[in-house]
């Protein structure tokens, strides 16, 4: 049993997962949420707080698994506070934000993690250390689908806040990208039904196009579909010696032909937290508290996320590819339609 305190602000979607890491890795757990925390302090033995500042007082990390248009106001509410954070994806909706958000965690003199739980997945672990020993030579053409049945909530078709299919799906390969390539110079972006009003339509496809300042093109695809559709994702990475793929509808791990009881409606027995890229992830950030290393994530790299969805949406509204432009600590996305820049990291 740790003697570390984390504080899980919401109760939906995603944190059941971050709560079962908790649990599994021993520390103590304190949740607030405007629903749900009664039910999730009871499933996972967390205690419930009455308001976020009361979770503030009683934590020593706070772990934010709220909808995206929230995360920014919380990973500053707890900064001042003197708080480690964890954050969900995205972490603030545009580069300047999240930029500074990282300045204020590094001036407050705490971490700040950002959750892109795709970089503890094991077969992209594989892909990204075959690509760093030279196994596939120098890198040409990246592709990555991410896609499944379009969320129930209606704060994730809020582009401007919730995300969009770009900013709350896509975000993931788009880390990747960036994670196997190196940084971004240019973004194009298309998506169809379009965008209108603010309000993402469903079912809903975007693609984007990334060019690298290695010279590399990554070819990125996200899609919203109907309910029931199955979640798939898959990744090739094709360089001057041959090819890394994986598919996750071609995955042959070990299945249980159990029979399951009428109620179930999945065939797959369940995970234990150990064989989690959450709990990976959530463990690789307590290491980190611990020891003082580097977390496979960096603050900068969720700042680089955000730029490119940024800078995808951009594209979107101009029609147009869009420029990205780094120096030194500091990133800029090129509005074509008014020549604005907005400053990051």
């Amino acid at each position: 049993m740790s003697d570390l305190r984390v504080g899980l602000i919401g109760a939906g979607g995603i944190s059941g997962v971050h709560a079962d890491a908790w649990r599994a890795l021993g520390v103590m757990g304190v949740v607030f949420s405007l629903d749900g925390a009664e039910r999730l302090a009871a499933e996972y033995g967390f205690t419930v707080a009455s308001s976020v500042d009361d979770l503030l007082d009683r934590v020593d990390v706070v772990d934010i698994v709220t909808p995206s248009g929230t995360h920014a106001d919380l990973v500053r509410r707890a900064v001042a506070r003197g708080r480690h954070v964890i954050c969900e994806k995205p972490i603030a909706p545009t580069v300047s934000e999240a930029a500074a958000l990282v300045r204020e965690a590094k001036q407050a003199g705490v971490r700040l993690f950002p959750a892109h739980v795709v970089r503890y997945f094991g077969e992209y672990q594989r892909i990204k250390h075959s690509i760093d020993a030279g196994q596939i030579g120098r890198i040409a053409v990246q592709r990555f689908t991410r896609m499944g049945s379009a969320p129930q909530t209606p704060w994730f078709f809020r582009e401007s806040t919730g995300g969009g299919v770009i900013r709350d799906l896509m975000i993931h390969d788009i880390d990747q990208a960036l994670w196997f390539a190196g940084p971004a110079t240019s973004v194009y972006a298309v998506q169809n039904p379009a965008t209108v009003d603010d309000v993402v339509p469903a079912p809903v496809t975007a693609q984007v196009v990334l060019t690298h300042q290695s010279g590399v093109l990554s070819h990125l695809q996200a899609s919203w579909g109907v309910p029931g559709m199955p979640f798939r994702t898959s990744v090739e990475v094709s360089g001057s010696r041959g090819r890394l793929r994986y598919d996750s509808a071609e995955d042959h791990s070990l299945r249980a032909d159990a029979v399951l009881g009428s109620e179930s409606t999945d065939y797959l027995p369940p995970m234990s937290p150990e064989e989690s890229p959450y709990f990976a992830e959530l463990a690789d950030f307590l290491a980190c508290l611990r020891t003082g290393a580097q977390a496979a994530v960096l603050p900068e790299d969720g700042v680089a996320a955000v730029a490119v969805a940024e800078a995808a949406y951009a594209s979107l509204a101009a029609g147009a590819a869009v420029s990205l432009r780094s120096a030194g600590d500091r990133i800029s996305v090129a509005h074509p339609r008014t020549d604005i820049l907005e400053s990051a990291r």
